[in-house]
């Protein structure tokens, strides 16, 4: 298939070489418009919409979606842009009189005649109010019919007139108008079914077709041939409706295959020398598939097109050699018929028999044989041409069975005239067959029957339900490829059922579907031929891999290469590690495409157990990169992948082995001859466990009835979740009904009483009026008095008037008193404002003042006592003095009197650590009592201060001074203890002085050691260190004990603020944080 874009390009060629194309789909070109280009989208393609051939048959009219019509001529292979429309095109006509003219019907409703030489515009013709679907032009190519959904239009193409239009009801619309081929009848078609036939000059109606009974067809698509003497319809079934027009009956109906639903187009296929009585026709059906079927002997002879890409409408030429189709990919595919046609129009095959010459044993074959052809009507003779070279005859690598007679062999005879003992010296010579020939070898050497009517029943059941998920345990790129697949194991599968558990199944299959793609019903037979020869004794052991021909290959490669066998075993490599892999996929996964076809080509011209030496061979081609692996995943890479092997050298070495094996151990003994498939029916293949498939069979059938209750399961879960969402709708709309009556009936109340109100109000009214009647008849009989009356009136209104002004003066007078009284509450008011707030300020002016005499008078104290212990420092510092001098003359003393008096000095020693130890201890917890009897009474005191505060908070402030107060009082008397304290360490420290005199140095070292309230010495310069503890104590008792003090005012202060704000508390607060 060759491919064109017109993209850019107004002219040139179809194709670059001669097209081939093949019986199996035809296809000669494929046209496209693909847009290219900086800002053109990725992939954008302009759609072609409509084709149309001339009256030769070897040119024809396209026009894509954008309005650009395309000449392309088949016979002088060129192409050309001749028009843009600017608006696509709706149908194209191409058979006018004038043969450089085409008409082109337009989205815009309008009709054009262009020409092709000039480009130029012709004529332009409007008149229809929708979009027009199709032309037809009379056999003089004088006038068209152009038909649309509402009407149909006769022009005269001389003069571009209108002169006829087909007036119709609203309720009928219109199928299709046309004028039948080589008269002047014109048929039309209405959607009610109904056909007309009118005589074109007269416009009289010459005859209408009878609806056929039953269902109605619901026709929209008509066909005739050249003749006009039939009329095919189709519509909205699966069905052809075959008119004979001269006699105006149905002559026929034709059922098409159960796939087609509907038919979208109907065309007739022309053929030499019928004299235009055609008798193919194609039917182009939803699922986008042309098939052309013979009306007389009812059979379908091919099809075109794919459901990948789908056909949208088609158009034949008159001479019918081409078809052009319009697919939905927007491509324009030609095909041609000659080559969709080649296998219908063969002749018979020959009745083949060979002739041989008999020869004794060892002899060799020296003369020609001679080929007779036998056909119907005659007998020819043919001399073969070929002749068998050299003293030996060909090997044809079939070994034979034991017993067999050499001198009765003869040489089998295949199909087409070919021999398999040319075959195999073609094999010989060059290693394999032509590519060009092959597929037609292999059909030939498999003797395939093409048996349609058993594959198609076999298709017609359907996706097999083993296979159905094949997608997703293999996946493929190609969709078709994957479609092929899938049909060709389902139909395996109907065939047999081991094929439907056979897990390796698709490994083996799948080169054959990808070379035999596009041929269904030989990729099956070819595939059912190989496993009905080639995988003999396979399923004996099944599910288990063939031990019995795994057992025939291993016997070969002991005779063979036992070392090789022995590498295996020690590694514990067994058959199917590195025979199974082979078999199981045909070589396809460790060989290239064509070094697979070569293999096949061989093996499909041998024995059976061809193949199983062929796997020998491999083994033995690839012995030193296997004796090289030592894992057994080595192994098993090995014989997945592709390796290094010739293809050439294996062949080689299979046909060595085939002849070198001895019959005991050749896998011919075991495997019976090649058996072609049976033609009609397939033959039954049963040769399996069947207990065994039937369970999986049932298994699987269990499986897939669990899953059909599951999906009935949940069809009734939501039809029953359906009835209820309708039950609750309905029950919903039946409130909403109530609902709207309860307002209806309301609404009516309300009406009712309204007009119970309104006969009130009307009686009223009259009531009114009798009352204005009487009083008319007293007002004239007592005019006299009325007017007196008014008069009084009158009198009294005046004096109320007066008596209203004087009321109103004094409300007046009595509101300017009220406000008067309200100004002077106001000023009273503000007074009073003014007064609390200069007594405020007045009594924040106070307690700044208490508050800096405080402040001064804690200074003033503060000073004194940093004064007086400046003082008290003083006199320490020069008591220390003395007593360094006296400790230094000491120690000079007991030196001298250590080495006399050491060892009673030393008992004295430990005495008085033993009395000085006692003695602090005691001072210690005498401080430490007192403390905590001091911490205890403070919380106590504060906890009496938080009380007084909580019972009267304007107090607190008093006596927060006072305890104060006494805290002042308690400082000065905790400095004069302090102060006794000192006077007593001095005390002690002369006291023990004096005695350190008195007895020896020793004890005076020991008096001197560091305890609390004394000094520590050195030999030098000794500094002396205070370790007075308790006046730090109570100094830091005495500052968190004003922190206290201070938080509790301030505590006050923010608490009695909404009451009484006394501003100056705040102001205090502040200043002592800062201070």
């Amino acid at each position: 298939m060759q491919t064109i874009d017109v993209n850019r390009k107004e002219s040139g060629k179809i194709w670059h070489r001669k097209p081939s194309p093949s019986s199996a789909d035809g296809l000669m070109v494929q046209i496209s418009h693909d847009v290219t280009g900086a800002f053109a989208p990725q992939g954008r393609r302009v759609r072609f919409l409509q084709v149309s051939f001339d009256v030769s048959g070897d040119r024809f009219v396209a026009g894509d979606h954008h309005g650009n019509i395309y000449v392309f001529d088949i016979g002088r292979n060129r192409f050309q842009l001749v028009q843009k429309a600017g608006s696509p095109c709706t149908s194209l006509a191409f058979s006018l009189r004038r043969k450089t003219e085409f008409l082109v019907a337009l989205s815009d409703y309008s009709l054009k005649c262009y020409d092709i030489e000039n480009k130029e515009l012709v004529a332009w013709m409007k008149g229809h109010a929708t979009a027009i679907h199709s032309i037809s032009i009379h056999a003089s190519g004088r006038y068209a019919l152009t038909t649309s959904s509402d009407t149909a239009l006769l022009w005269d193409l001389d003069t571009f007139t209108r002169k006829r239009k087909l007036n119709i009801k609203e309720d009928v619309g219109i199928a299709k108008v046309f004028f039948l081929p080589l008269s002047n009848t014109i048929i039309t078609c209405f959607r009610d079914d109904s056909i007309f036939a009118w005589e074109s000059d007269t416009l009289q109606c010459k005859y209408q077709l009878p609806i056929p009974p039953g269902e109605r067809p619901c026709y929209k698509a008509f066909a005739t041939p050249r003749d006009g003497r039939l009329l095919v319809a189709a519509g909205k079934s699966r069905f052809l409706h075959v008119w004979a027009l001269d006699t105006r009956t149905l002559l026929r109906i034709v059922e098409m295959p159960s796939k087609v639903r509907a038919v979208k187009q109907l065309e007739f296929l022309s053929e030499s020398f019928d004299g235009g009585s055609s008798k193919i026709v194609g039917a182009l059906s939803q699922d986008g598939i042309m098939r052309f079927i013979n009306l007389n002997t009812c059979k379908l002879l091919f099809d075109i097109g794919s459901l990948d890409d789908r056909i949208s409408s088609v158009a034949v030429s008159p001479t019918g050699r081409h078809v052009t189709a319009v697919v939905e990919s927007g491509c324009v595919n030609v095909y041609s018929i000659p080559a969709l046609m080649a296998d219908f129009n063969k002749p018979p095959p020959p009745l083949v028999k060979a002739i041989a010459n008999k020869s004794g044993a060892g002899k060799s074959l020296n003369g020609t044989s001679v080929l007779r052809s036998t056909t119907p009507g005659r007998l020819s003779q043919i001399e073969a041409d070929h002749k068998i070279a050299g003293s030996h005859t060909i090997k044809t690598g079939v070994k034979r069975r034991p017993g067999q007679d050499t001198e009765a062999e003869e040489f089998s005879s295949l199909p087409d005239g070919l021999n398999i003992s040319r075959l195999q010296a073609i094999l010989k010579g060059y290693g394999e067959y032509p590519a060009k020939y092959r597929m037609f070898i292999w059909r030939s050497i498999l003797r395939l029957p093409e048996n349609h009517a058993a594959f198609s029943s076999l298709i017609d059941k359907g996706t097999h339900l083993a296979w159905a998920k094949v997608h997703q345990t293999y996946p493929i790129k190609s969709r078709k490829l994957l479609r092929v697949l899938q049909r060709t194991l389902s139909c395996l599968a109907h065939w047999s059922a081991i094929f439907g558990e056979t897990d390796y199944l698709p490994l083996l299959a799948f080169p054959f579907v990808k070379l035999f793609q596009n041929n269904q019903l030989v990729c099956f037979e070819v595939i059912a031929t190989v496993l009905a020869n080639w995988c003999q004794l396979w399923f004996e052991f099944f599910p288990n891999p063939p031990i019995n021909a795994l057992s025939m290959v291993e016997n070969v490669l002991a005779y063979h290469d036992r070392k090789l066998l022995q590498h295996f075993v020690n590694y514990n490599v067994t058959s199917q590690i590195y025979a199974w892999p082979l078999l199981e996929t045909l070589f396809s996964e460790v060989v290239t495409r064509d070094e697979w076809l070569r293999m096949f080509d061989n093996i499909f011209s041998n024995h059976p157990a061809f193949l199983h030496l062929m796997v020998v061979a491999y083994l033995i081609s690839s012995r030193q990169a296997l004796l090289q692996c030592m894992n057994v995943d080595d192994f098993k890479y090995f014989f997945h992948h592709r390796n290094a092997v010739d293809i050439s050298g294996v062949i080689k070495e299979a046909y060595r082995l085939d002849e070198s094996t001895p019959d005991d151990i050749h896998p011919a003994r075991m495997l019976e001859e090649f058996q072609p498939l049976t033609r009609g029916q397939y033959p039954i293949f049963n040769k399996y466990p069947k207990f065994i498939v039937d369970y999986q069979a049932q298994e699987r059938e269990k499986i897939r009835r669990d899953e059909l209750d599951y999906l009935h399961q949940r069809h009734a879960t939501a039809e029953l979740q359906r009835a209820l969402d309708k039950r609750r709708n309905e029950e919903e709309a039946w409130y909403r009904q109530q609902e709207l009556l309860n307002d209806a009936e309301q609404q009516r109340r309300v009406l009712i009483m309204e007009e119970e109100q309104k006969l009130v109000d009307q009686r009223v009214r009259l009531q009114a009026m009798k009352r204005e009647l009487r009083a008319r008849e007293l007002q004239l009989l007592d005019g006299a008095r009325h007017r007196f009356l008014q008069h009084q009136t009158q009198i009294k209104g005046t004096e109320l008037s007066r008596l209203d002004e004087e009321i109103e003066r004094k409300r007046i007078l009595r509101e300017q008193e009220t406000q008067a009284a309200v100004e002077d509450v106001e000023i009273r008011r503000m007074e009073l404002q003014a007064q609390k707030e200069q007594l405020q300020q007045n009594l924040a002016r106070n307690s700044t003042r208490s508050t800096h005499q405080q402040q001064a008078d804690s200074e003033a104290h503060r000073r004194q006592q940093e004064l007086e212990e400046r003082m008290r420092k003083r006199a320490w510092d020069i008591e220390r003095n003395k007593e360094h001098e006296s400790r230094k003359m000491l120690q000079t003393q007991m030196a001298q009197l250590d080495q006399i008096k050491g060892d009673i000095e030393g008992n004295k020693d430990i005495e008085y650590r033993r009395r000085m130890d006692d003695l602090e201890t005691e001072l210690r917890n005498m401080e430490m009592g007192h403390l905590n009897e001091e911490n205890k009474r403070l919380e106590e005191e504060v906890q009496d201060v938080m009380a007084a505060v909580a019972d009267n908070k304007l107090d607190q402030v008093n006596k927060v001074e006072e305890e104060l107060n006494n805290l002042r009082t308690r400082s000065r008397s905790d400095e004069h203890r302090r102060g006794l304290a000192g006077l007593n360490q001095q005390t002690y420290a002369s006291f023990d002085t004096r005695r350190n005199q008195t007895t020896n140095a020793l004890s005076t070292q020991a008096r001197h050691k560091p305890i609390l309230n004394e000094f520590s010495s050195s030999d030098e310069d000794s500094v002396p260190i205070s370790l007075d503890r308790g006046r730090r104590t109570f100094e830091q008792r005495e500052r968190d004990l004003m922190k206290e003090v201070r938080d509790l005012r301030r505590k006050i202060a923010t608490e009695t603020r909404h009451l009484q704000p006394p501003i100056s508390y705040d102001d205090d607060d502040r200043d002592d944080d800062a201070r």
